[in-house]
C-alpha cells in the first residue's frame, strides 16, 4: 500500500507513467492498474478454470461420488483412489492434483448449510456423550446425560456406567430437580432405548420405559431425522463442550455418586457465565426458561427397568445377561425384577426378597453369601467349596472361631459355625463381630454363646454365662417361693 500511495502522488503531480516505471522499478502496467483503482483489487479470475486433461472425466467422478452417498463413509472413494482408478480403467492419463482439486471442490459444494434459529423459553434437548473416566482406581467408559435449555443454555449432565433405557430416564429425574420445574417439550434422536420403532409414517413406538416416564410427567417428545443431529444441535454442542472441559483431563472420584455429585457443582457454577452474544448471564436467562415450565408431580418417576424370572435350583435368577442371588427358601419359584441404574431389586409376590449393586458386565454372577447359609446349615460339606463365600471378607476373628469349634466338636462345630454366620440374617455385621471377639476372649466357643452375646452387645447388658458347662448358657437364678409372695392376690374382704 506504501509503494501504491506514492505511485499515485507522483503521477499527480505531473510524473509519466513511463517516468514513474523506471522510478520505482515496476512495469507500465502496474503503474496503469495503480492509477485506475484507488487500492489494490486483488487478483480477479475472467474465465473458467479449463481442465483439459480431466474434462472428459468428471462425468465418471461425479456417478463414483453419487453412488458413495450410499456406502459406508469409510468404505468411499478418496481422491487416491479416483486417480488409480481413472488411470487403471479409463485410460486417464492426466496427474493427481487436478484429480485432488476437482473432489475438494466437488465437496465443497455439496456441504450442507444450516438455518440459524432461535427458541422459546420452556423447551429442552437432551442426548448422551461418552468419555474415559477413573472411578475407584479403575479407568472405564463413562456414559454421560446431557440435557440442555436452549433458551437460556442452561445445563444438566450426568453419567452412568451405561447408557440404557434407565439411565435416560433416571438423568431426566435427575435434571428435572436440579431445576425444579418440568419442561414443556424435549427434543431426542432415535436411540433404541426411547423409540422401540419408527412406523413408515414417521410416527415413533415409544419404547415401555421411556412411554411410562412421559405420561408420569405429562411431557411431550419431538424427535430429529434419523442421522441429523443438527436437528438438537444445542445439546450436541453441549456434549462436547462438557467432554472439552469436564472430562479433560480424566476426571478420578471414588465412586459414581461423587463424580455426579461434581459434574451437577459444575452446572450449577456455568450459570454465572455470560456467553457470547448475551449480555445477560444463564442464570437470568433461565428465570424466563423456568417461569413457563410446568411444576414437578407430587413424587419423581421410579426410574427402573422391570422384568420377570424365575429362580433356579443355585438360588439365582438372571437378569439382563447376569445372575443375582435370591434367598435359597425362593428356589424354583416366580419373582420380579426391578432394574436401576445402580441396583437391582428382586421380589417374590409382595416381598422384596434381595437387592444387590448392578453388573454391567456379560455372564457375571453376583453373590450374597446370606442367601446360602441356610443351605450350608444342612449341606456343611460343602462350605470349603461353597461359591457364595469364596470372596467373603470376614474379620479375622470368624476363621479362629471355626478353628476351635473343628477342633473340639469336629462336624458338629462346623454347623454350628454356620450357624453363627446365620446371625447375620437378623444382626449386623459390627454387632456379632464384637460378640465373635468376646466369645473367643471368654474362652466361650459354641453358638449358644455367641448369640447370648450378640444380644447383650445390641440390647447394651452384660452378659451372664455359665462358663463352667456345656452349652454356655446365661446362668439362672431361680429363687425360693414364700407364702408371702401370694399374699398380694388376697382380697382384704376375703381376709
Amino acid at each position: 500500500m506504501e509503494l501504491y500511495r506514492k505511485v499515485r502522488i507522483a503521477c499527480r503531480d505531473g510524473m509519466s507513467g513511463r517516468a514513474a516505471s523506471l522510478r520505482f522499478g515496476i512495469s507500465r502496467e502496474s503503474v496503469r492498474k495503480m492509477l485506475s483503482f484507488s487500492i489494490p483489487p486483488g487478483y480477479r479470475r475472467k474465465a473458467e478454470i479449463r481442465r483439459p486433461k480431466l474434462d472428459g472425466f468428471t462425468e465418471i467422478i461425479d456417478q463414483w461420488l453419487r453412488e458413495d452417498i450410499g456406502q459406508h463413509r469409510k468404505q468411499r472413494h478418496t481422491a487416491k483412489r479416483v486417480f488409480d482408478r481413472l488411470r487403471s480403467e479409463h485410460g486417464f492419463v492426466g496427474g493427481y492434483t487436478i484429480v485432488k482439486d476437482y473432489m475438494r471442490e466437488h465437496r465443497r459444494r455439496r456441504r450442507e448449510m444450516f438455518v440459524p434459529l432461535s427458541h422459546d423459553p420452556g423447551h429442552g434437548q437432551a442426548d448422551f456423550g461418552e468419555a474415559l473416566v477413573w472411578i475407584g482406581g479403575v479407568e472405564q467408559k463413562a456414559h454421560y446425560f446431557a440435557f440442555d435449555l436452549p433458551h437460556s443454555d442452561a445445563c444438566y449432565v450426568r453419567a452412568y456406567p451405561a447408557a440404557t433405557a434407565e439411565a435416560w430416564v433416571d438423568g431426566h429425574v435427575n435434571a428435572f430437580g436440579f431445576f425444579g420445574r418440568v419442561p414443556l417439550s424435549v427434543v431426542y434422536d432415535n436411540d433404541r432405548c426411547l423409540v422401540a420403532r419408527i412406523m413408515p409414517d414417521g410416527v415413533r413406538k415409544r419404547a415401555k420405559l421411556f412411554s411410562g416416564f412421559l405420561s408420569h410427567y405429562v411431557l411431550r417428545d419431538r424427535y430429529g431425522r434419523p442421522g441429523k443431529g443438527n436437528d438438537k444441535g444445542k445439546v450436541e454442542g453441549l456434549v462436547g463442550w462438557a467432554r472439552r472441559n469436564f472430562m479433560v483431563p480424566q476426571p478420578r472420584f471414588a465412586s459414581w455418586e461423587a463424580f455426579n455429585a461434581w459434574l451437577e457443582e459444575q452446572c450449577r457454577k456455568r450459570q454465572s457465565d455470560i456467553l457470547r452474544g448475551h449480555t445477560e448471564t444463564i442464570r437470568q436467562r433461565l428465570e424466563r426458561d423456568l417461569a413457563v415450565m410446568a411444576d414437578l408431580p407430587p413424587a419423581p418417576f421410579d426410574a427402573c427397568d422391570q422384568a420377570t424370572g424365575q429362580a433356579n435350583s443355585q438360588a439365582l435368577v438372571r437378569y439382563k445377561t447376569n445372575d443375582y442371588s435370591v434367598p435359597v427358601a425362593y428356589g424354583y419359584r416366580d419373582v420380579w425384577i426391578r432394574g436401576y441404574v445402580d441396583r437391582v431389586v428382586i421380589g417374590c409376590a409382595g416381598d422384596v426378597i434381595a437387592g444387590h449393586a448392578r453388573s454391567y458386565d456379560r455372564e457375571d454372577i453376583v453373590f450374597e453369601p446370606i442367601h446360602y447359609l441356610a443351605l450350608l446349615e444342612k449341606k456343611v460339606g460343602a462350605l470349603d467349596q461353597a461359591a457364595p463365600l469364596a470372596e467373603w471378607d470376614l474379620p479375622d476373628e470368624f476363621q479362629t472361631l471355626r478353628r476351635l469349634m473343628e477342633a473340639r466338636m469336629v462336624k458338629a462345630g462346623r454347623r454350628e459355625y454356620v450357624q453363627v454366620l446365620r446371625l447375620l440374617e437378623i444382626f449386623e455385621m459390627d454387632d456379632l463381630h464384637v460378640a465373635v471377639k468376646n466369645a473367643l476372649r471368654m474362652g466361650a466357643v459354641g453358638f449358644d454363646a455367641v448369640k447370648h452375646l450378640v444380644l447383650c452387645q445390641v440390647e447394651k447388658r452384660p452378659p451372664k454365662l455359665d462358663l463352667d458347662v456345656y452349652p454356655y448358657l446365661p446362668r439362672a437364678n431361680v429363687g425360693a417361693t414364700s407364702a408371702a409372695s401370694y399374699m398380694c392376690l388376697v382380697s382384704e374382704d376375703a381376709a
